[in-house]
Parts: structure tokens; sequence; C-alpha cells
């Protein structure tokens, strides 16, 4: 199969901290904005922390004629805070959800009225019908808390019969994962869109550290060779942006119907990546 240079992607963001991060995402995502995505995500940090920087951060995204979508965790909320956040999304003119369960509480803190991601997007579609486009997680690896893979399974299952629109995975390296996983969510009768989520290599420590917390697998061979460059930053760089180039390609030859990209509010890599990509 021949691939095309007409992949659509999508991008995510996460909210800034501080002024100097408004200033330097605003410039980040007008750097990106020439690959068209068709929507920008941003991140809700735990327990919904930073909702604030992540409406300020879409409507911004809106503002500027992008498809602005919220990340929106449940974990903890009732569903009359729900309710007052939808209500807030669609004044906004947000068309677009990615519903999620979020990071459990520690501790004995409170769950909320959502025990799970499926049990919000039951709740957005019945409360807004159609309004929204809900994209929610899958993980070709197994959700690090799953019980098993086939209780992980039946998880994403229940979200997309609770009115999920499209899925966006977890990041990975292993592309034979994420399509074992797309034959098993097919066998099932699951007909959304799995859209493989992208994370460019830009440091060694950085990536490692984020894979073991989240349990994506990062290959051996590709783990050593990064612990082998060591405080190189260029040859960490060029390396990553090697492997991460040949995923992508993989993937788009055997038919992916998208790809989204996590950015971590820097546009060089990203634009590296696209530009070999030739999308």
């Amino acid at each position: 199969m021949t691939p095309t240079a007409s992949l659509p992607l999508s991008l995510e963001f996460f909210p800034p901290k501080t002024p100097e991060g408004v200033t330097k995402l605003a410039a980040v995502r007008q750097a990106l904005y020439a690959l068209k995505p068709q929507f920008c995500s941003v991140t809700y940090g735990a327990g919904g922390s930073t909702q604030d920087g992540t409406l300020q951060t879409v409507q911004a995204l809106l503002d500027e004629g992008q498809d602005g979508a919220s990340h929106f965790t449940c974990v903890g909320a009732t569903r009359e805070s729900v309710r007052e956040r939808l209500a807030q999304f669609r004044a906004m003119g947000m068309r677009r959800i990615v519903a999620l369960r979020g990071d459990l509480p520690s501790g004995f803190g409170p769950m909320g009225e959502f025990r799970h991601a499926s049990d919000l997007v039951a709740f957005i579609r019945a409360e807004t019908g159609d309004h929204f486009h809900i994209e929610v997680a899958a993980y070709p690896e197994m959700h690090p808390q799953a019980r098993s893979p086939q209780a992980d399974l039946q998880a994403f299952e229940a979200k997309v019969k609770a009115g999920a629109s499209s899925a966006i995975t977890q990041f990975f390296y292993n592309a034979e994962a994420y399509w074992r996983f797309v034959d098993e969510v097919q066998a099932l009768g699951l007909d959304i869109p799995v859209v493989p989520g992208i994370m460019p290599i830009t440091n060694s420590s950085g990536i490692l550290r984020f894979a073991d917390g989240c349990g994506a697998e990062i290959p051996r061979w590709v783990r050593l060779r990064l612990q082998s460059y060591g405080d190189d930053t260029a040859s960490i760089k060029a390396f990553g942006l090697d492997v991460v180039t040949d995923l992508c390609e993989r993937l788009r030859a055997q038919g992916v119907p998208s790809l989204h990209f996590y950015t971590m509010n820097t546009s060089a890599t990203v634009l590296e990546l696209a530009r070999r990509l030739a999308l």
C-alpha cells in the first residue's frame, strides 16, 4: 500500500502555568497551525486541578479558529458539576470533548458520582445528545491499573457502547501492539476510529520515566540506545526523530485513520516529523 500525504493529524497541548508559558504556547500554536490540524486538545490536571487554565487555552484555540477540545475528567465530580461544565463548554462554542476517568484520588479521597469514563460518556450523551464529538482513551499495551487485558478491553467496549465517537491511544512505540488492539476492537464489532497517540522523543530520562509511569513499553533496543547517549542531547533528538518517523510511516502504510501528536507545548519536533512524513 502506498502511503498518501493527506493523512489527517491532531495536536495536544497542556495549560501553561506562567505568563511566560502562555506567551510561548501562543507562538507554538501559530507555528503548528501550518499543519492544519483537525482539532487541538488541552489536558486537564489530576482532579481537574488545571481546569481554569485548560478552559482559557481551549478558548484561545476557539478564538483562533481551531476546533478546540477540553480533556474532561470525572473522578470526584457530581452530576450537577458535570452538567454545569457541559453548559459552559457549549457556551464557549466547544464541539469536542476528550472524556476520561482521571487519576484516582490518593488515600480515601472522594470518588464522586462517576466511577468510570464510560459513566461520563453516557451522561454527556444523555445530557447533550449528539452535540459533542466524544473522544475516549485507548491503551494498546493495557491500562496500568487494569486487572487483565480482557478487563481493559471490556472497559473500552463500555465506553464505545456508552456513546464514544472515536478514541486516542496512549503513546506507544510498538506498532504490533496497536494493530492487535485494533483487531480485538473490530472483533467485538466496535467500529469507531482508534487514532494512534504519537509521543516525540526529545530527551532520554523524561521519556523513560514517563513510559514507566503510564505502562507504555519502550523497546529494549530503543531504551539501551537512549541510555548510551548519556547527556548528548543532539544524538538523542536525532535518534528519536528516526524512531518516531519510522513508527508513523509504518502506521500510515497500514491505514491508520489519523495521527495525534503529544506536542509537550513545543513545535520544532512535531514540525520536523510532519516534514519528514510530507504531511
